[in-house]
């Protein structure tokens, strides 16, 4: 339960304590949180995965000032939101923003390999960028943000708090593999560069270029080939495998669309 019990704080001149906090209570759930689209100008942070969250908690309805957030926190049971939390409550349509605005969570990171899977908050490293949430239309988009200090108050325009009643972590949570697929990846863009890009520079001159053209100008049709599949990496690439907890460990599967 919420600990109404704490003193009242004044920020700016207006006295704020918990009670006067808009509150949303969220149910224990799972949900699915990243982007399996890995394109340049349309993917997002990555893998996608899932998350359980075992426990119930409390998210502030509407985000708060910085500031005003990290001054709430202290001596309290509230703290900033984790990206998982949030992605749960927003799952569920009880989260909504202003269009345009921005709220920072308390996780730090450019992807999701190596994190927890259980609602708590990720820190990979505090060099990393903020992760961000931006909403557009009604919807909420992840976003990563580079700020100065520690601190990241200027990461958004505002935070939502939350109370978790006993959230039990463990300190072997279920994690996202601590290393990205890499060989996997560059298997599958070694195959996309013959497929999209030089095969039909090859195709192409068979049909198209003078005679003996591909003898003196192989080396031009493969970079060029090359050269359009990287092109086509702006726009496209299949879509990666989300992980998925299955007896007590991650497991990857390809979703289809």
């Amino acid at each position: 339960m919420v600990n109404t019990d704490w003193r009242t704080r004044c920020l700016g001149g207006i006295i704020l304590n918990e009670t006067q906090i808009p509150w949303v209570f969220v149910e224990p759930g799972s949900v699915l949180v990243g982007s399996d689209n890995r394109s340049i100008l349309f993917g997002g942070i990555g893998p996608r995965h899932e998350v359980i969250v075992e426990y119930p908690f409390r998210i502030s309805e509407r985000p708060l000032d910085f500031e005003e957030a990290v001054s709430l926190t202290e001596d309290t049971e509230m703290e900033l939101v984790s990206d998982s939390e949030w992605q749960l409550a927003y799952s569920r349509g009880l989260l909504s923003g202003d269009d345009g605005s921005t709220e920072s969570l308390a996780d730090s990171a450019q992807d999701y390999w190596g994190k927890a899977c259980d609602g708590r908050p990720f820190v990979n490293d505090h060099q990393n960028p903020k992760i961000i949430r931006r909403w557009k239309s009604d919807h909420a988009e992840t976003l990563t943000v580079f700020v100065q200090g520690s601190a990241g108050g200027t990461a958004a325009d505002g935070v939502r708090l939350v109370v978790r009643e006993h959230s039990g972590w463990g300190d072997n949570p279920i994690e996202v593999p601590r290393e990205s697929i890499y060989s996997s990846i560059l298997i599958e863009e070694i195959l996309l560069c013959l497929i999209v890009g030089i095969f039909p520079s090859f195709v192409w001159a068979f049909f198209n270029a003078n005679p003996g053209y591909i003898q003196e100008g192989w080396l031009n049709l493969i970079l060029g080939g090359v050269f359009f599949s990287i092109f086509t990496m702006l726009f496209w690439r299949p879509k990666q495998p989300t992980w998925y907890i299955e007896s007590g460990r991650m497991v990857p599967r390809r979703e289809k669309k």
